[in-house]
């Protein structure tokens, strides 16, 4: 097997490890005496509720809905999925939220609330406090992914703009709540995933003003004003650790980048391949990270240490990247264009960074890979990846070459997969 196609089937065996069809119903707990909801947000959430829809008897009463981004639902009979935008929140999604709301709230304590939740949550369920407007929401968001800051800074702002995280959607709920958790962040802790609409949340008013402070964000002054008022008391916090409202709430994590990547790893071992799993967490600017990997990939190459070739160096976890350019592509393709110029054209190392959803940033690819020959074959073309970088233009390196990776919508998440393959 030629080392793309290895790299590739490495990144689909880490899919498939995250696959809510396949590890869904391991963790539904028998119908209650009631009625059974289920709602949930997120990119895995239409793959989520077929899972339940599946393996939920037929007589017991099931009904819900749960928010996906464009493109990623799936046909369902007793769950409607509803599709909304993704990573900037839209109507369609503040429509379906306030449905969720809504039902969640005429729950009973015979009822059961199973809540869905999987990357891209945040977004999809989005459903501002009152003050704030869809379009201030908006605006915070697009600021936000444009300064560069993390996934944990981000959702740190939006559960104090929300009416439904923070753990404020168990809270409202009467019934027994199961939160079922695909994690797509480090540290995989529920309060950061989808803004932890069942989890209770760490953090305050005066924390998101810190981080809009810290990234120089400009932000519409009712957001500003909110925070303000939150951060002197005059405003009820995010559901805190201990709080009674969530007694009868468990969260619980079905799916993580580390069961992913250790599945990535045998398709790896299976090929005679040792691989080394360097971390589920990693962060950092995309193109700061592909220099240190770089480093790594080419001190094995020519030395043999830390690791003897052949061998596979896989991570996961999230990068960041800050916006200068205007070219297109995500964070994917942003460490792996980097990548190939640190590289230089070292000979023996190819690579792949694609990320688990099928979408890298808000592009049609998943990611990219990437061969000794790439910048040769690049310079063949008239292209001067260096300037491509500057302008954040690893799609259009990449598709130049055809080496995009496009798999379409893989219905789960749990975050970057990157794999540098050493021979």
């Amino acid at each position: 097997m030629n080392p793309r196609d290895l790299l590739v089937e490495s990144f689909r065996a880490a899919v498939a490890a995250a696959d809510p069809l396949a590890i869904v119903p391991a963790h539904l707990p028998p119908p209650p005496r009631g009625r059974t909801l289920v709602v949930g947000a997120g990119k895995a959430a239409g793959a989520m509720a077929a899972a339940v829809e599946a393996r939920w008897p037929a007589g017991a009463p099931l009904s819900g809905v749960v928010i996906t981004r464009y493109g990623h639902a799936v046909p369902t009979r007793r769950v409607d999925v509803v599709e909304a935008g993704h990573p900037v929140p839209d109507d369609a999604g503040e429509a379906a939220a306030q449905r969720i709301w809504d039902e969640v709230r005429r729950l009973g304590p015979d009822d059961l609330l199973i809540v869905l939740v999987s990357g891209g949550g945040s977004a999809l369920l989005s459903l501002p406090v009152e003050g704030i407007a869809m379009a201030d929401l908006k605006a915070t968001t697009r600021e936000l992914l444009r300064c560069g800051a993390r996934i944990e800074e981000i959702n740190t702002v939006r559960k104090h703009l929300s009416r439904i995280q923070g753990g404020r959607l168990a809270a409202a709920c009467r019934a027994p709540v199961l939160a079922l958790v695909i994690s797509d962040v480090t540290g995989d802790d529920p309060t950061h995933i989808a803004s932890g609409p069942c989890a209770a949340d760490p953090t305050t008013y005066a924390d998101a003003l810190a981080i809009l402070a810290r990234h120089e964000c400009r932000v519409p002054p009712p957001v500003t004003d909110l925070l303000q008022r939150g951060s002197r008391g005059e405003l009820p916090e995010t559901i805190k650790a201990g709080d009674p409202a969530l007694a009868r709430t468990e969260n619980r994590v079905i799916a993580t980048a580390q069961q992913s990547l250790r599945a990535a790893a045998e398709t790896f071992r299976s090929r005679g391949i040792a691989p080394v799993i360097l971390g589920d967490s990693v962060t950092g600017e995309a193109r700061e990270v592909a220099r240190v990997y770089g480093a790594l990939a080419r001190q094995v190459r020519a030395h043999g240490e830390p690791f003897r070739a052949p061998v596979a160096l896989i991570s996961g976890g999230e990068c960041t990247v800050t916006v200068r350019g205007n070219g297109r592509g995500g964070r994917c393709a942003e460490f792996l264009l980097a990548l190939a110029l640190d590289l230089g054209g070292t000979p023996g190392i190819h690579s792949l960074a694609c990320d688990t959803d099928g979408i890298d940033g808000s592009e049609d690819n998943a990611g990219a890979v990437a061969a000794p020959d790439s910048l040769a074959r690049a310079s063949a073309l008239g292209l001067r990846a260096d300037r491509m970088l500057e302008d954040n233009d690893g799609y259009g390196f990449f598709s130049a070459l055809n080496d995009l990776v496009v798999t379409g919508p893989t219905r789960t998440n749990v975050n970057d997969y990157r794999a540098i393959l050493v021979v």
